[in-house]
């Protein structure tokens, strides 16, 4: 990191890190980890969350059918703006697949290994997207367990991949009908079902919440918003350029506290309190190693503002 400010502070009275956050503004932009259960779809499992706990905005990211289970990241308030980095993540799955006849295991192991790769993953007629043809990377389509007439399969794969399509493509490669019986997701990105919880466990720990005024179970439900963006670099700005940004304002020179090494032009940054709060994603529009030796003038812009507005007081007359 360059440090530009040494001597920076942050107010006591305005904003707090996010690990001291109250239930309440952690639902204002947090984001939960659900284990969603077969028989609902990805859109009723949100709503009955967002509903139960009285929520004005609560969506999902990255759709499972109705007939599939496992990690469903849901986003509250704020952290819905980031639903399009969540639906770009790589996924993996576990699939049961169940064959018309018996098959070899060799041959099987075959024909997934020509369903690795860059594929052609045309959507089903079921599916929620419009059907065109499109390529989906599969990084990974193994045999875990087989016994003949089913096996059960790993995948890894880009997102917005159609299981059902690879299960069906599969078939056609070893000219017998292959049925996807079961699926499963495991992760989706940097998240795993370990970290995850039912829509009881949220229930519950809602009620303790709500009823008992017990916030242990939440808070460990809730997760900050900026544990989902703890991959990208990340500027240190003043308490004023907070203020600022939560406008849409640009960050401007004097606001920089520190900034990282080597970052070129339209690089995507994160910035930041001097108490660790996402303000803003931001595109760098200048390299940082000139930022130094600026004294005024645009570092970056904001394209996703995730502060609320007034969280820190203005330094500008309105």
């Amino acid at each position: 990191m360059i440090i530009l400010e040494k001597d920076a502070v942050t107010s006591d009275k305005h904003g707090c890190s996010p690990q001291d956050r109250n239930i309440e503004q952690l639902l204002e932009s947090c984001f939960i980890l659900l284990d969603k259960s077969p028989g609902p779809s990805s859109h009723q499992v949100s709503a009955w969350a967002r509903d139960m706990m009285g929520l004005e905005k609560l969506g999902h990211g990255g759709t499972l059918d109705p007939f599939a289970s496992g990690l469903l990241p849901l986003l509250s308030g704020k952290a819905m703006r980031l639903t399009g980095r969540i639906l770009t993540h790589d996924k993996s799955y576990l699939a049961v697949l169940k064959f018309s006849k018996e098959v070899d295991r060799d041959l099987l192991e075959e024909n997934m290994a020509m369903l690795r790769g860059k594929v052609y993953n045309v959507p089903p007629e079921i599916s929620a997207v419009r059907v065109q043809v499109r390529t989906r990377k599969i990084s990974r389509f193994e045999i875990l367990d087989f016994d003949g007439t089913s096996a059960l399969a790993h995948i890894e794969c880009e997102a917005g991949t159609y299981v059902r399509t690879m299960a069906r493509d599969l078939g056609l490669l070893m000219d017998t009908a292959v049925e996807l019986k079961e699926l499963r997701r495991p992760t989706s990105g940097e998240f795993s079902l370990s970290q995850s919880i039912t829509m009881q466990q949220l229930a519950d720990a809602y009620w303790l919440w709500n009823e008992k005024g017990d916030d242990a179970a939440m808070m460990r439900i809730l997760h900050p918003i900026e544990d989902m963006l703890s991959d990208v670099p990340r500027i240190v700005v003043k308490d004023g350029a907070a203020a600022a940004l939560s406008h849409g304002a640009p960050l401007l020179r004097p606001g920089v506290v520190s900034i990282p090494e080597d970052l070129g032009v339209g690089s995507e940054v994160l910035l930041v309190t001097i108490k660790g709060e996402a303000v803003a994603l931001a595109k760098l529009v200048q390299p940082s190693k000139v930022i130094p030796d600026m004294t005024q003038g645009e570092v970056a812009k904001p394209n996703c503002v995730l502060m609320k507005e007034d969280t820190y007081p203005r330094s500008w007359k309105k």
